[in-house]
Formats: structure tokens, sequence, C-alpha cells
């Protein structure tokens, strides 16, 4: 399948919702409110999510749209378009920049193309499963030993006792070199990058993952879910090298 168009249309998207982004980040009187969920949102957030789906249906009108603040518009179509305006909204209210903008394309339910955007530090990454690129240059992720060597990656560090085995977590968290809460999208960008050797979350929403899918595979990593299976749909992810991959699941997932 040539993925040339819907690749440009993703750079698109990307780059109008970053410029509506950026002047909102680190605004001092911009609005936070909770959703139902306790979440927090922001007009970037909505905004951002109103501009692409305009594009999108505009562009490619027969497509479904599957959005974290406005829902699902045609989402049995045979291509959906998968976003989360803001990943890592408690990051992007605190003036911090490791959050991102994802954007996914599903085909018969599976993300064949996937974008993370960091709009403030310039850096557009792309995947569709067999190769990667982080602004336009090839990215692999890293060689690493074992979990001795390996920098670990979280979005929130108390989601892991709260919805997976506390001791297995605290068993991986004992075993690697560096922990950090380097997390949300932009922890799987470090480790596509190859800055970074194992990023995992406990608990996900379908926009969280689809388009880390073909971004962590294109650059020659493994990604899962918890126990191993497949990572979407699903409710958590584990990505790392193959090799690195297999030992996180042994401490995570001891035999019985």
């Amino acid at each position: 399948m040539n993925l040339d168009r819907y690749r440009t249309l993703m750079a698109e998207l990307a780059a109008e919702s970053g410029s509506f982004i950026r002047p909102l980040f680190g605004h001092r009187g911009l609005a936070v409110e909770s959703k139902a969920d306790a979440s927090p949102v922001t007009a970037a957030d909505r905004g951002a999510e109103e501009l692409m789906r305009a594009m999108i249906r505009k562009r490619f009108p027969e497509h479904g749209i599957i959005g974290e603040e406005y829902g699902s518009e045609r989402e049995n179509a045979e291509f959906v378009w998968m976003l989360d305006p803001i990943d890592g909204t408690k990051s992007f209210i605190t003036g911090v920049p490791l959050w991102g903008t994802l954007i996914a394309l599903l085909h018969q339910g599976q993300p064949i193309l996937g974008c993370i955007h960091q709009p403030i530090l310039g850096q557009l990454m792309l995947g569709d499963g067999q190769t990667t690129t982080l602004n336009g240059r090839p990215t692999r992720v890293r060689l690493c030993a074992g979990l001795a060597d390996a920098t670990l990656l979280t979005s929130d560090p108390l989601n892991l006792a709260k919805y997976q085995d506390p001791a297995a977590c605290d068993r991986l968290v004992s075993q690697v070199k560096l922990y950090r809460t380097w997390g949300d999208c932009y922890g799987y960008l470090l480790l596509a990058s190859g800055l970074a050797d194992i990023a995992l979350d406990p608990i996900m929403n379908p926009w969280d993952i689809a388009a880390l899918i073909p971004v962590v595979r294109g650059a020659g990593g493994t990604i899962t879910d918890w126990n191993g299976g497949s990572p979407f749909p699903a409710e958590s992810t584990v990505a790392a090298s193959p090799e690195l991959h297999a030992q996180v699941m042994t401490v995570l997932n001891p035999p019985a």
C-alpha cells in the first residue's frame, strides 16, 4: 500500500496543529478544566483537534476520525484517523515540554502510520512499521545488553502499583540503570531515537497507543501490552528493543 499521500497529510496535520498549540504553551492565562475522569483539558487540546478534524474531512471525507476530545465519527470506515492533540497535558499546563501531538492512521482497525510531534522542540517523528524518521532522518532503537544498562521511562510512577503488580514493577525498577518519568508520548520518541531503552505505561487509552505502534516498530523496537500480547487494541504498553523487551516481560510476568 502506498502511504505517501497519507504521510503528507499527517505531516501537514502536525505542522498546523503545532502552529495552533505553540503560542498557548507556557501561557499563564490559559484556562485549565477537568474532564469527567479528572484529567486536565485546555483550549489548546480542543482547538488543535478541531483544526485537524476539519483538515481530514476536507482531504478524505470518506475516512473516519476518533479523537480524545470530540469522540468518533465513521469509526467503522476502512481508514480511520486517531488523534490525541496533546498527549501529556499535565506537562503542557506546567510548562514542561515532555508532551506531544499523536496522530495515527488505522487501516481496517490496525495502525499503519503514526506520528509524534513536539512543536516546541521542533521534533517530528513519523513511522510506518518498517521505517521511522526524526525530522526526515532514519532512526533506530539502540542496542542495550541488559536491564542493568537500561534507561526506563514511564509517565506516572504511581500508576505502576495502581494498575499492575506492584512487586513486579518494583523488581523491574530496581534492576535498571536509570529510572525516570520522562514519559507520555515523548518517552516513546526517546526510545525510538535510541536515547532510552524501555518505555512503559500500565494504563493507556486507544489514542495514546495507536501512533506509537508504527513508530516503535519502524525503529526496530518491539511493542506489546503488559502481558506481551497485541498492542492494539490494548490498555497498557511496553516497548523496548526486541532483546530487552523479552527481559522486561520475564520480570513483569514471572513464571508461576
